[in-house]
């Protein structure tokens, strides 16, 4: 299982990481510091679907592009895999924002930071 965590926050990388690894499920995790780093990579001619995560976090506030303009750029690439899930991580709950999650075709879930043990496991039970 390979999963990616895209947040320009190092303290919640890090706590992305750390709960994803206390989890049972083995994975191998790639680390973004923005979404344009992973538009890049996404849309490098050698890229291939295939290649994708089956687990995007993605954070929402991030300078230059927030998660809401990777999602829509993302699809407009037409790069994205059937069985991929792409969870919203928020320091910041707002109402508006987990409503948004709940209707775009792409999100399976929103969490709140720092990502909890339960978090972890609801994400990869919705994989399995």
């Amino acid at each position: 299982m390979k999963v990616w965590i895209i947040d320009d926050d190092l303290v919640s990388r890090f706590a992305t990481q750390y709960g994803i690894q206390q989890a049972s499920t083995p994975c191998t995790i790639q680390i973004f510091e923005s979404a344009m780093e992973v538009l890049d990579v996404v849309n490098d001619k050698t890229f291939l679907a295939q290649d994708l995560p089956d687990i995007i976090l993605l954070d929402l506030v991030m300078p230059n592009m927030d998660g809401w303009q990777f999602l829509d750029e993302l699809k407009k690439s037409g790069k994205h895999k059937s069985g991929m899930r792409i969870f919203i991580l928020s320091a910041f709950a707002k109402v508006k924002d987990r409503q948004l999650a709940k209707e775009h075709p792409l999100v399976h879930g929103y969490f709140d930071k720092p990502l909890s043990r339960i978090s972890v496991d609801s994400i990869f039970s919705a994989i399995a």
